[in-house]
């Protein structure tokens, strides 16, 4: 396919002399896209595409075979969305894609693995509250995108994120930092296709399959699921005031439905990942699915937020995170008897910057990697067990211990005899000396308005100022008054 774009470059000397006219033209009308569409296309040979086999990739991938007469890679990824990948295969074959050209992977172990459970070693929370399902999983669809390029010797991938939205800025950010020379090609800050109808008549005149959910509307706004989370936004869901329905939510029962009954789980930590559940030894997938399983059942995990994109605008969106939340409350559970304070409170300093740099798409960049080295070596100690009540959309941790790691010391922190372990006294001078400054800023503070209130008593009354003000007021009404009878006399006589 890429040969039929080289006979269109004999064409141009033809309209050489009238060059001039139409260079003009061209810098002016700033809508006319199509000329650098096609001197793209003159130079990109080969492209790998995020293909989900759903309506809006398939239409990107005959638009890349139309608009930049290139060959396309499909590469689809199972990161736990719930939905069967395979069929994608098929799509792609009818599209004319090589079947060596089509790569289909499950990536559950590694998205938990190697992206999930180190955002979790830090405590990641994006504003306070985003659990950042989303944001984790772009990196490793980039590294894949990357991976299969530099394999299939081509030279540019392509992405179905929108222009105004965060992925565009996380894929592309992984890209140049393991790949920087890749050309990316985002058709949705190209095309011309931006409405709902638009899309369908394109899919249409060019035979792409739309089901009927698509035609009529399909649900009322969109959808983005991986093994950590399932997303909402848009659509009804623009409107922040907007409460969504029930039948929304996919992972998780509602609170109200949830059991009556409390249910206890142990988590076993090993270097800051569970390990375990119950007592049963799993992989990082198997830990997540798990957990997703139980804190659906009670109700756990729901979020509704308004955030702030990257990009600079706000936006609404509607989370279901349950096996995550569980994750999040079990390690700050470990971690409060196995973890210095300091240390502790310098990863709770860190955290909101390592939040942000996932959230923006830092994912592969030096500081990130620097701060993820710094989190991974303070959980070398954060082994151990911890128990969690899950009820009715709560968690509350009641137990927690480590065999080997604990520095939680019964024998001083007791208000029993401790036997001399802590002396009593000791506390006195501690707090003497911390209050110090406090001391010394209250004995200021007591002297300047010691010295203010002695300035204030020196200083002589300010009476005369209200008499001036009545005098020269009184005067000239009472005066004239007088004065205009003795005048009125010699004039009669």
């Amino acid at each position: 396919m890429s040969k039929t774009a080289k006979p269109a470059k004999p064409a141009k000397p033809a309209t050489k002399p009238a060059a001039k006219p139409v260079k003009a033209a061209a810098t002016t009308a700033v809508a006319a896209a199509p000329a650098p569409v096609a001197d793209k296309a003159q130079k990109i040979k080969k492209v790998v595409l995020a293909y989900s086999g759903g309506l809006d990739t398939s239409i990107i991938l005959k638009w890349l075979q139309d608009e930049y007469k290139c060959e396309v890679v499909t590469f689809t990824a199972d990161i736990g969305q719930g939905e069967e990948i395979e069929p994608a295969r098929a799509k792609a074959l009818k599209m004319g894609i090589k079947p060596e050209n089509i790569f289909i992977e499950d990536l559950r172990e590694e998205f938990v693995r190697d992206f999930v459970f180190p955002m979790f070693r830090a405590n990641a929370l994006y504003e306070g509250e985003y659990l950042l399902g989303t944001s984790i999983a772009r990196p490793l669809i980039a590294k894949r995108l990357i991976d299969i390029a530099k394999k299939t010797k081509a030279d540019a991938i392509s992405h179905g994120a929108t222009g105004k939205g965060n992925d565009q800025v996380r894929f592309e950010l992984g890209a140049y930092a393991l790949m920087p020379g890749v050309k990316v090609i985002a058709p949705w800050r190209e095309w011309d296709l931006l409405s709902r109808e638009k899309l369908l008549a394109y899919a249409d005149k060019h035979g792409i399959p739309v089901d009927f959910k698509k035609r009529k509307g399909g649900a009322p706004y969109s959808m983005d699921a991986n093994l950590l989370h399932i997303s909402y936004e848009g659509g009804v869901l623009e409107d922040p005031s907007f409460e969504p329905e029930a039948n929304m939510w996919r992972l998780t029962v509602s609170p109200e439905k949830a059991p009556n009954k409390p249910e206890v789980i142990e988590l076993t930590y090993a270097k800051g990942d569970v390990v375990a559940i119950n007592g049963v030894k799993m992989s990082p997938a198997q830990v997540l699915t798990k957990l997703n399983e139980l804190g659906g059942k009670h109700g756990i995990g729901r979020l509704d937020k308004v955030e702030n994109r990257y990009v600079g605008m706000k936006s609404r969106g509607c989370y279901e995170t349950p096996g995550g939340t569980i994750l999040m409350s079990g390690h700050r559970a470990i971690e409060s008897i196995t973890l210095d304070r300091e240390v502790l409170s310098l990863k709770d300093d860190l955290m909101p910057r390592y939040a942000r740099l996932v959230y923006n798409g830092y994912w592969f960049s030096p500081e990130r990697e620097l701060l993820q080295g710094l989190i991974d070596a303070s959980q070398a100690t954060v082994n151990g067990t911890v128990k969690l009540k899950l009820y009715k959309g709560t968690i509350m941790c009641v137990g927690r211990e480590s065999k080997t790691d604990s520095l939680f010391d019964m024998k001083i922190s007791t208000f029993d005899d401790d036997g001399g372990a802590y002396n009593q006294a000791d506390a006195a001078g501690f707090i003497k000396l911390n209050a110090l400054r406090l001391r010394i800023g209250a004995n200021v503070k007591a002297q300047r308005a010691a010295a203010a209130k002695v300035a204030s008593a020196k200083k002589p009354a300010a009476k005369p100022a209200a008499k001036p003000a009545a005098k020269p007021a009184a005067k000239p009404v009472v005066k004239p008054a007088a004065r205009t009878a003795p005048v009125a006399k010699k004039a009669a006589k």
